[in-house]
């Protein structure tokens, strides 16, 4: 019987790359607002519990006064393979519109990134994105991202006023 159990483990994990879920495999996660360039946001980002579930929760103030208006958490990637075709992210938060950005050595500046768009809902529901549909944000990156060069993927709240609240549970590469 243990070795059925390995068995359907490793078949079920065959087709994704955990990034972070919050039990066995942690991300090295970092945190930014637009006060690195003199927004006043302000962000938090932090691990809580709700039942037997366990979140990082990315809330605060997004602010555009003083050029600003953002705040992300940032999960450093090591060791993705090209055979991945999107993001899997189990959220719930405000029906604000969020972002997925994405990085890569095409990413010169700051402000370069690769992203998507979504809006969470109240409860609990799981998004995949293919890669396909990022956008690049400037128009000298590569048109196409390098999926095997992926440097960090980013959860954010961007471009309006407003009070942000994101609970992620779970994030990780499909195939």
């Amino acid at each position: 019987m243990h070795k059925i159990l390995i068995l359907v483990f490793f078949v079920l994990n065959i087709n994704s790359m955990t990034i972070d879920n919050l039990d066995d495999i942690r991300a090295d996660w970092d945190i930014f607002s637009d006060r690195v360039m003199g927004g006043i946001s302000e962000v938090y980002f932090y691990e809580m519990e709700e039942g037997d579930k366990s979140f990082y929760r990315l809330e605060g103030n997004v602010s555009t006064a003083n050029n600003g208006g953002f705040i992300q958490s940032v999960a450093k990637i090591k060791n993705i393979n090209e055979e991945y075709k999107g993001i899997r992210i189990t959220v719930r938060g405000s029906e604000d519109k969020y972002y997925v950005w994405i990085r890569t050595p095409a990413c010169r500046f700051p402000w370069d990134r690769y992203l998507v768009s979504f809006t969470p809902s109240k409860n609990w529901s799981t998004i995949e994105v293919p890669f396909s549909d990022f956008q690049k944000s400037n128009f000298y990156m590569r048109k196409k991202m390098n999926i095997s060069r992926i440097k960090t993927v980013a959860l954010a709240a961007y471009g309006k006023d407003f009070n942000a609240q994101l609970d992620i549970a779970n994030i990780e590469f499909y195939k």
